[in-house]
């Protein structure tokens, strides 16, 4: 590995990774019906943990069932807790508190009833994602189409500001979409393009005058936001959960508290210089910048474990 460690990723068979793979279930339960969910789970979690004593460290991204296991082990866990789904299951993480290891993705999806060993944002491959210095063509919105997304927010604004609306991202509420999108398409001045794949993505982010995050939840971390500014594109957003954390308002884009301070953001988002949105990128959003801070946890944590064998 690049990183000088020596991984084995436990992931569906048609996982790519340069570490060694670790397989029980060929392809995502998702995309093969025949696989029964929670079996899957199961066997993908009980995999790991049999096998544990082959590992100085295991490093969690599967929520909150593989902490039930932690503690029959002697290999130290660390849990990267991506959001919380719902609050009922804050008990679970709770019980292993004292004797689990958790990273937070952003400040503001911190319980203060737990500890964390740190703070890590995401990063993304800078690599994929190419700089556009253009003015922009269209106004942007960019993920799973649901109402606390605020497709419907980002239709109204681009209406009342004039400007063309590119929705892109798979339909994860088919009745909003039906009743609450669908009837503006007319793909002159609002355009569905459906799921955009890693070939289109720079090309889509990259063409847009800004795009446009107006969310009504707490977003634990916003990696749309962090793409599109690796493009070059600032953002124009409401500043829920850890929105603040990743724009800096009035240089990658801008915070805004409702759809009348939306509409007023477009009017002077391309004062914005898009090359600052991709340097904050580049030295805060970068996965090298990622892989380092886990880095550093994971020695922290072995060298804990280790002082408490003494």
């Amino acid at each position: 590995m690049q990183s000088g460690l020596d991984v084995t990723l436990f992931a569906t068979g048609d996982s790519k990774t340069s570490g060694k793979l670790a397989a029980v279930c060929p392809r995502p339960y998702s995309e093969d019906l025949s696989v029964n969910p929670k079996v899957a789970e199961c066997l993908h979690i009980s995999e790991v943990f049999e096998r544990s004593a082959e590992f100085d460290l295991i490093h969690n991204h599967f929520d909150f069932l593989p902490l039930t296991y932690s503690l029959l082990i002697d290999t130290p866990v660390l849990t990267t807790i991506h959001g919380f789904s719902s609050p009922t299951i804050l008990p679970v993480y709770k019980k292993y508190n004292a004797g689990g290891h958790y990273v937070a993705i952003s400040e503001a999806d911190k319980s203060p009833e737990l500890d964390y060993v740190a703070t890590i944002h995401h990063g993304i491959d800078i690599s994929k994602f190419h700089f556009s210095g253009g003015k922009g063509e269209y106004l942007l919105f960019f993920g799973r189409i649901h109402p606390e997304k605020g497709v419907h927010e980002a239709i109204q604004v681009a209406q009342r500001a004039g400007k063309k609306l590119v929705i892109a991202g798979i339909v994860q509420d088919r009745e909003y979409f039906e009743s609450r999108v669908e009837p503006y398409l007319d793909g002159d001045r609002v355009e569905y393009l459906g799921v955009i794949g890693p070939a289109q993505r720079s090309d889509v982010l990259g063409r847009a005058v800004a795009l446009l995050h107006l969310i009504s939840f707490e977003e634990p971390f916003g990696l749309s936001l962090v793409e599109a500014m690796a493009c070059g594109t600032p953002v124009i957003a409401f500043g829920r959960g850890s929105i603040p954390e990743i724009i800096m308002d009035g240089k990658t884009g801008f915070i805004v508290e409702d759809v009348e301070q939306a509409v007023q953001a477009v009017a002077k988002v391309r004062s914005l210089d898009r090359s600052a949105c991709r340097e904050d990128v580049e030295q805060r959003f970068s996965q090298t910048r990622m892989v380092s801070d886990y880095m550093r946890v994971y020695r922290e944590i072995l060298k804990m474990e280790a002082s408490h064998e003494e």
